[in-house]
């Protein structure tokens, strides 16, 4: 039993230096690689918060985070791809959204509801500006 538990130890002793004396290829950060892919991103604070995210969004009845809907005309919206920058309370401040009806950019300011939003909305443009009174003014262009 002693010269099989010897043959063990020297054994992985051997394994063990073998495996410490093999060089790796060390990590660079200089090469960048040529395209990066997937099906969305998502940026997270040290604390584990989403910060920012790309989102591709499939077509279908406009929804809340939690899947519900949240228009309940059900309108079907086309594909469409989102990219948000959020603020430390979890609520986004920036967005900018594109579909194959248009594009759009909303920004919120710090007080609730203040809203800027610009929409090219198929052959119509539209500007509309919220106050913390929800006193809103629509410039549109058609």
């Amino acid at each position: 039993m002693q010269r099989v538990s010897l043959l063990l130890t020297v054994l992985n002793l051997g394994i063990l230096a073998v495996t410490m004396s093999q060089r790796t290829a060390p990590v660079s950060a200089d090469s960048t690689p040529p395209v990066l892919k997937g099906r969305g991103l998502e940026i997270v604070d040290p604390t584990g918060k989403l910060r920012a995210s790309i989102t591709v969004i499939p077509a279908g009845p406009a929804r809340r985070s939690d899947g519900s809907l949240s228009d309940q005309s059900g309108k079907i919206y086309p594909e469409s791809v989102v990219f948000r920058l959020i603020r430390p309370d979890g609520r986004p401040s920036v967005k900018i959204a594109t579909s194959e009806q248009g594009s759009g950019i909303d920004l919120s300011g710090g007080v609730d509801p203040t809203y800027l939003v610009l929409n090219a909305d198929g052959g119509d443009t539209t500007i509309t500006l919220t106050d913390k009174d929800k006193k809103q003014r629509v410039i549109s262009v058609r």
